[in-house]
């Protein structure tokens, strides 16, 4: 298919985006080794058939370092979407349904009767989902980690100030989000704090209940750290901590660990550290085991990659996971 290429140089990757115009580009950022990214090929195959007036773009996304720091893609399947040389949206992540639905959004140069009504419904549907994802919402520009302005890096560390346990959502990585949350939620700026599904303002806001005292009566308390990696550890018999997750590894290691386990078919759960800093950073310091992955059975450190290898090797892995020795 003519609208479905790869691009293997930065060169080649700009003079497709030039070519394409005003007409929509949509690149995927893949890794050959990672099955998702084999899966979501053969999902933009059918999406290019259907979708003639675009141009899908496959792109390795180590092969291509310059293009892919660029745009700071981290983990793979990404998906990029540009108009006009510009980038207009993102998607991380395996899945088919969204992706088709930005394809077919962003593809459309004229909208149909009826069909804006129904795009603002599902979007709204959507914005309910994320708003209630978590007993308190912090939507910010960045992440806890990384806060990409004043006002969001503000109020991070005033929830830190005060233990709130919340969970965040970058705006700059969903341009829809970004400009619907403010019609939904009637605010106009960001951050935006939500408790329970409902706003409860920005950073003015959050100022004055921390101020009064009444912040942490209104949003909810953290657990220690401590308390929290003891829960997680012991959130099933046998836990991974590893970068990425048992679908889609992030490095070398991890991915080796997780063929290792999935060879005894013993059940496990795994937890990525890549998506929560201030897990990564303890847990070396609970276990006293300085790097990823750490494996661990009832609660207990087992070790990481090494040690996983060597009870592959002497047969005892299979026993270890069940907890037999």
């Amino acid at each position: 298919m003519a609208n479905l290429v790869e691009a293997t140089s930065p060169q080649q990757f700009e003079e497709l985006l030039q070519k394409a115009g005003k007409s929509l580009v949509v690149v995927h950022f893949l890794a050959p080794w990672a099955p998702q990214c084999t899966q979501m090929n053969d999902v933009m195959a059918e999406l290019a058939k259907e979708n003639a007036q675009v141009t899908f773009v496959k792109l390795e996304a180590e092969a291509v370092p310059e293009v892919s720091e660029k745009y700071e893609i981290s983990s793979v399947p990404t998906f990029l979407f540009f108009k006009n040389n510009q980038k207009v949206d993102r998607l991380d992540g395996a899945h088919a349904p969204e992706l088709t639905k930005k394809v077919q959004r962003l593809s459309s140069a004229a909208v149909p009767m009826g069909t804006g009504v129904a795009a603002k419904e599902d979007l709204n549907e959507r914005l309910k989902k994320l708003v209630n994802a978590a007993p308190c919402m912090l939507f910010m520009k960045g992440s806890p980690q990384e806060p990409c302005c004043g006002f969001s890096r503000q109020i991070v560390e005033l929830f830190k100030q005060h233990s709130i346990q919340y969970s965040s959502f970058d705006i700059l990585s969903d341009e829809e989000v970004r400009q619907g949350l403010k019609t939904f939620s009637n605010w106009p700026t960001y951050p935006q704090v939500y408790v329970n599904g409902e706003l409860v303002g920005g950073l003015d806001i959050v100022k004055e209940l921390a101020e009064s005292g009444e912040l942490e009566h209104t949003c909810p308390k953290a657990v220690t750290l401590e308390n929290r990696l003891k829960s997680l550890i012991s959130k099933k018999n046998v836990m991974l901590f590893m970068k990425g997750n048992k679908e889609m590894a992030k490095c070398g290691f991890s991915r080796q660990i997780l063929e290792m386990l999935n060879s005894t078919g013993v059940e496990y759960d795994t937890f990525d550290i890549l998506q929560d800093e201030e897990v990564r950073q303890g847990l070396k310091t609970f276990s006293n085991w300085p790097t990823y992955p750490q494996l661990y059975v009832k609660g207990e450190l087992i070790g990481g990659h090494d040690i996983v290898k060597e009870l592959k090797e002497s047969g005892d892995l299979e026993a270890v996971l069940k907890g037999e020795n």
